[in-house]
């Protein structure tokens, strides 16, 4: 059969360990590394001095990822594949096996490339996927924020339309002190622009919704979601911003 590379490696990827067997048309070589960005760098060493061509390594969880990236920064070629026919080999499995196993089917051109995308787009899809996963962090603690406020029988979410907006913000800053929420707190706050004068709830629906009764340690809970639902909103606009400034011109246009 013909051979594709005259020089490539085939890598049996676990948590710890690699197996790497190195193959020529004349000679197989197999060693073992552990998985530290030193133990990567060393196998990168080892495959460049030897003029490696390709590496091919099987999917296995994510612990591919880090020895993708360091063996694509030597220019070493290195592709993931999902061989599901080697599952189907005979014999006992083992480490040295998949990996020699690995390396004969990349040298004939036997292996099939899973599609990675490039550095740049999965560095993008990293924080895309960091960003949406605190914004369901932001929304659970919103709700948090709301069922406490209920539990206090502060009745903010039926009276405004959003109680983390700025007149949200100012009347539960209010609420936390512990003073009578009347009507003369209620112009206070007006004058001072601190709560909108469009609010949809009249003013003797806001008192008497914001007439309830926090213990301290319901105190204590709203003030430490707040905080945190401010540190996550930092958080989202700053992911935010670093994604707008990975996009180009033209990514940036369906967008908007």
């Amino acid at each position: 059969m013909e051979k594709q590379y005259a020089v490539c490696c085939g890598i049996d990827v676990h948590k710890k360990l690699l197996v790497a067997c190195l193959r020529t048309k004349e000679t197989t070589t197999v060693r073992s590394y552990g998985t530290s960005t030193q133990d990567l760098l060393d196998l990168a060493d080892w495959l460049t001095s030897n003029h490696c061509e390709a590496v091919a390594m099987e999917s296995t969880a994510s612990y591919w990822k880090p020895v993708y990236n360091i063996l694509e920064s030597h220019g070493l070629n290195p592709m993931v594949v999902n061989a599901q026919h080697m599952r189907n080999v005979p014999g006992k499995k083992t480490d040295v096996k998949d990996a020699e196993r690995i390396s004969d089917l990349l040298m004939h051109g036997l292996l099939k490339a899973s599609f990675i995308p490039t550095k740049r787009q999965r560095e993008l899809r990293e924080l895309c996927t960091y960003r949406k996963s605190l914004i369901a962090d932001l929304g659970a603690e919103k709700n948090r924020l709301q069922k406490m406020l209920e539990g206090g029988n502060i009745k903010l979410s039926g009276t405004i339309s959003d109680i983390n907006g700025m007149s949200g913000k100012a009347l539960m800053d209010f609420v936390l002190t512990g003073e009578v929420f009347d009507e003369k707190a209620y112009d206070r706050l007006i004058k001072e622009k601190k709560i909108s004068k469009r609010l949809k709830a009249t003013k003797g629906d806001l008192i008497r919704d914001m007439h309830g009764c926090l213990t301290p340690l319901q105190v204590k809970m709203i003030n430490i979601l707040r905080t945190h639902i401010q540190e996550l909103e930092t958080h989202i606009q700053e992911l935010t911003d670093d994604i707008d400034d990975q996009l180009n011109k033209e990514e940036k246009e369906p967008v908007n």
